[in-house]
């Protein structure tokens, strides 16, 4: 077994106290010490400097001052040593004990202090030993603390009564707070709101009984701002098992949790739209006969009584249609007339009617930026979601306020796109619409967009402005944050794609004009539905054969394929579906003309079938509508989209 060597520089300017220091070492048994001298203050700074004693290549393991040396003295070396970037063990030594030394040489670093007087062989042999292990274990230490600095982790240590003892770089940089700033503060004051700390008296009482505990906090910053961690408390016991300190490890999943969150509303929001496009295709099937039929009877009763009651009729079933279409926007988007457009146009638009219609109490305030992008979309969906945007502004503000609309250019890069699920990267216009009106709690802002929620009294709001809002943005490729506060009002911000062509115009619709005796195919599996678009067509010098389901349609086609001009077909039937019916036709006539129409008011259902189809109708249609899309099918090139 190799015999330990220890490598000691004594620094004495008395040569016999260097014989009789050597000669104590003599004594000790197993151990060898290598007893380097040096008798004055410069000459053993330049040793101690040169050795480079401040790293692994050390010339010696522990030193020996003696506090008297000459016109300099060993608390003063001491002193210097260390400011050199000495790290090894320096021991004083003095001729008479002076406590005054002794305590101003362990505040100045010393390892131990040592009268002369009373030194042995045994006393300073275990000097010597605890000096150099507690130097090991404070290096040690030292190393372990540098790794703790280098984790992404907050690491926390605090006392029982919550005083912080230890605080990492990482807790810098998720709190704000630099460690100078928070040793032996309360943890609990610094890093919780008050109605936190009932929990954390919960977390407390399982920690010690468990002795450890894990789950989600929510803490704040420096700078106020709430995040969410996920924490991992540890209770460090003594050599005795009684409980020390606690350990807490947090890391921070704030963004993890945004994004959670944004997919679970994502999610509801779905299913509500699932929901939602269900039950409108039945009520659209219910109020197409019904508006049909009243425009139709409008034409042939002349009384004074029919006269005045039907008009009601179509007036509430268009109300009622209208409605509906508000849902299917939110729960699959609205297929509208997209061009080129600038939204500076329509935020122009609005500002002039908020001007007149808003109450005087409210100041409106419009900021675009130059040189917008424009961007490619309906011009009258885009102008309802900024009408409805404002207009609940203004329902926010009831004592008056400032709405403000800004827009700017927008580009979201890869980082940004992380954070949103709906976005994407590239450029985009933001419109802003800011109310300093009564602001809303987190617990409604996670409900506006959900159709019939509304927070307004009794008959004051249908609840679809905005999830109709959402529906518009969303069909658009775009998406929707809020951001609001109690007390101090909301922010809506509206992002949409943003393209790079010059503005177009949108064109309108042409008037439509009575048929030929031209001879059409309905095909619709609701009863009522048929009755009222064959009576409608006929009043308006069509011909009308009529299909209950698509097996039905197809023995039609193919008996009068000579004579049928157009095909009107819903897509949503039992047995054989519109999508099937449509490829059969065309494989009977693939120069067929067709209109599509359903109660869910999209075209997606329209991608598996061929280019035959010219154009389609969402349900419920008024005869106008029917008519318009037919001339337009029949006598134009261009499909129409009603």
């Amino acid at each position: 077994m190799d015999t330990e060597r220890i490598r000691v520089l004594l620094v004495d300017d008395d040569e016999d106290d260097y014989v009789l220091t050597r000669d104590l070492f003599a004594e000790i048994q197993g151990t060898v010490f290598d007893l380097e001298w040096i008798d004055s203050y410069d000459a053993a700074l330049e040793a101690i400097t040169s050795s480079r004693c401040a790293n692994a290549t050390s010339k010696h393991d522990i030193y020996l001052f003696d506090y008297r040396l000459g016109a300099g003295n060993g608390l003063e070396l001491l002193r210097m040593a260390i400011a050199r970037g000495c790290s090894a063990p320096i021991i004083l030594l003095t001729g008479q004990g002076d406590r005054l030394i002794d305590i101003e040489a362990m505040k100045a670093g010393a390892a131990d202090y040592l009268e002369k007087s009373k030194i042995n062989a045994p006393l300073l042999e275990r000097s010597i030993r605890y000096a150099i292990e507690r130097q090991r274990s404070q290096q040690k230490i030292r190393e372990q603390a540098a790794l703790l600095d280098i984790a992404t982790d907050a690491i926390i240590v605090k006392s029982l009564e919550d005083k912080i003892l230890f605080w990492n770089k990482g807790a810098e940089r998720l709190y704000g707070w630099q460690v100078e700033e928070v040793l032996d503060r309360n943890a609990n004051q610094l890093l919780y709101e008050e109605d936190s700390l009932a929990r954390l008296q919960q977390v407390q009482s399982e920690l010690f009984q468990t002795g450890e505990w894990q789950g989600e906090l929510h803490q704040i910053t420096k700078a106020d701002r709430e995040i969410i961690v996920y924490s991992r408390w540890t209770l460090v016991r003594d050599r005795d098992e009684k409980p020390k300190s606690i350990l807490v490890v947090n890391t921070d999943i704030t963004e993890k949790k945004q994004l959670e969150a944004q997919f679970l509303r994502a999610q509801r929001l779905e299913s509500i739209g699932t929901l939602a496009s269900g039950i409108a295709h039945d009520l659209n099937n219910v109020l197409a006969p019904i508006l049909m039929t009243a425009q139709l009877l409008e034409t042939q009763l002349h009384d004074e009584r029919s006269q005045r009651l039907l008009p009601i009729v179509v007036t509430n079933a268009k109300r009622g249609a209208a409605l509906v279409k508000q849902v299917l926007s939110f729960a699959r988007g609205l297929e509208g007339t997209y061009a080129t457009l600038q939204v500076k146009h329509l935020i122009a638009e609005i500002k002039q009617i908020a001007n007149q219609t808003f109450p005087k109490s409210i100041e409106i305030y419009t900021d675009l930026a130059p040189n917008l992008w424009p961007v490619s979309g309906d011009a009258t969906q885009l102008h309802q979601v900024l009408m409805n945007l404002v207009v609940n502004a203004r329902d926010a503000m009831p004592n008056g306020g400032t709405l403000s609309v800004s827009a700017e250019n927008f580009f979201i890069d890869e980082n940004y796109a992380r954070m949103q699920l709906e976005a994407k990267v590239g450029p985009y216009i933001l419109i802003t619409v800011v109310d300093t009106g009564i602001g809303m709690s987190a617990e409604i802002k996670e409900r506006i967009f959900e159709p019939f929620f509304t927070t307004k009294e009794l008959g004051k709001g249908t609840g679809l402005g905005l999830s109709t809002v959402m529906g518009i943005v969303k069909s658009h490729g775009g998406f929707v944050n809020v951001y609001s506060e109690i007390g101090k009002g909301t922010q809506f911000q509206v992002y949409l794609p943003a393209v790079e062509t010059m503005e177009t115009l949108v064109e309108r619709k042409q008037n439509p004009s009575p048929g030929n005796g031209e001879l059409i195919l309905v095909v619709d599996d609701e009863a009522a539905i048929r009755e009222a678009t064959k009576t409608s067509l006929e009043t308006y010098n069509y011909k009308v054969l009529t299909a209950s389901d698509g097996i039905e349609a197809i023995a039609l086609y193919a008996e009068h394929r000579d004579r049928i001009t157009l095909v009107v077909i819903d897509m949503l039937m039992p047995a054989m579906d519109g999508s099937t019916t449509i490829r059969t036709l065309q494989k009977i006539n693939p120069q067929i003309k067709i209109i599509a129409t359903s109660g869910l008011a999209s075209k997606e259902h329209l991608d598996m079938v061929d280019t035959g189809v010219q154009t389609f109708l969402s349900k419920p249609y008024t005869a106008q509508d029917l008519l318009q899309a037919i001339t337009g099918v029949l006598y134009s090139n261009q499909p129409i989209n009603c």
